[in-house]
């Protein structure tokens, strides 16, 4: 578990990432430069053979990397970190203009978290064995196992 706190950190605005498989269970963490903000997994119910690299299974993505793309999308629909980001981080700061350039659809909330996402975030990855062990991983650091304690925006 050590690596989702020190391991190698890879940035939002590096996305895609060769270095994330194209099917894999896995836990994830995201950071604010050092500041610790979320925890999320992907894979849940998963289990080692359906994330397996037979040919036709390498044509669709499954798990970590759809999760991680989608985050580094910015579109909040289906995607509740990319809720958390803009309620948290953009609607605060939006400037009167920005509010009314929204309200007359010139300006869009996914297009600014898609922005802050890219700008400000990084990533550090786990694969796992299978759904279950990413969910276990997922629940203890939420619940602050890491030295960096409870993540900002989704704590047990």
């Amino acid at each position: 578990m050590d690596v989702l706190q020190s391991g190698p950190t890879f940035k939002f605005s590096d996305w895609p990432n060769d270095q994330v498989p194209r099917r894999a269970a896995g836990v994830y963490t995201v950071w604010r430069r050092d500041e610790f903000i979320y925890v999320g997994m992907s894979g849940r119910g998963a289990q080692p053979e359906d994330l397996g690299t037979h040919p036709e299974q390498t044509k669709k993505a499954l798990g970590l990397w759809t999760r991680l793309n989608s985050h580094a999308s910015g579109r909040r629909s289906g995607d509740q970190f990319n809720v958390y980001i803009c309620d948290r981080f953009i609607i605060p700061a939006l400037t009167p203009e920005q509010q009314a350039n929204i309200g007359q659809g010139h300006l869009s909330l996914d297009q600014l978290t898609k922005s802050y996402v890219r700008e400000h975030l990084s990533y550090r990855f786990l694969i796992c064995q299978d759904g279950a062990q990413a969910l276990a991983i997922e629940r203890t650091i939420r619940a602050g196992s890491l030295s960096a304690g409870r993540p900002y925006l989704n704590p047990l």
